[in-house]
This record gives structure tokens, sequence and C-alpha cells, in this order.
């Protein structure tokens, strides 16, 4: 069973059969301006049911400026800057276990 944080609690997805759970990053987040929206989430095993799970990171070089990609910003524009992936890294890792407060690293003032 998968959990969402929302702003309420936490919300539960009952195992669905044969369904594929696709869970994207705040990085994503980021780049699709908002399109798609990162979850901060957890599972909670059973005893019953098995579950395979397959986690696979993708990330920038720590070099590489990102941001809210160009075609992806509408006339309502973004709420997020561009900044250096290894400064969002090093943020993000100082606001271990968080929420979503890193993600406050990258919005606009």
């Amino acid at each position: 069973m998968e959990l969402e944080r929302k702003e309420n609690g936490w919300k539960f997805h009952p195992y669905i059969p044969g369904a594929l759970v696709i869970n994207v990053g705040d990085t994503l987040q980021i780049l699709s301006n908002r399109k798609y929206k990162s979850a901060e989430h957890r599972v909670r095993t059973t005893s019953t049911q098995s579950r395979v799970s397959i986690p696979i990171f993708t990330i920038p070089k720590p070099t590489e400026i990102i941001g809210p990609l160009p075609h992806l910003v509408d006339k309502e524009g973004t709420c997020f800057r561009e900044f250096v992936f290894q400064d969002y890294m090093t943020n993000f890792f100082s606001n271990a276990h968080e929420g979503k407060k890193s993600l406050d690293f990258a919005m606009l003032p």
C-alpha cells in the first residue's frame, strides 16, 4: 500500500493488481514547471502481498544549471529559478526528512 503525504495527513492508495506506480522526484517537478509533481511518499508492506520496487535515479551532472524548460513555461510564468544542481543537492541533504522543504530552495522569491 502506497501512502502520499497531503496537507491534512497521509492519503492511502490501495493495491491494484498489475498496477505500475511511478513516483517522480523534485528535479522533474522543477524541469516540468509543475506539470509533473513530486510526491513525498511511504510504502507500507503486508505479510500477505508481495511487492517489487525498482528505484531508478537519474540526475544531472553536479555542475549542470537546471530550471524550468522554456517550452513548458506558460503565460503565467514559473515559480522556479535556475540554479546549479549541486547547490540544490547540498540543500536537499541538509533538509533530510523535512518533507518537501527542499523545493523551497528552487522557488523564486
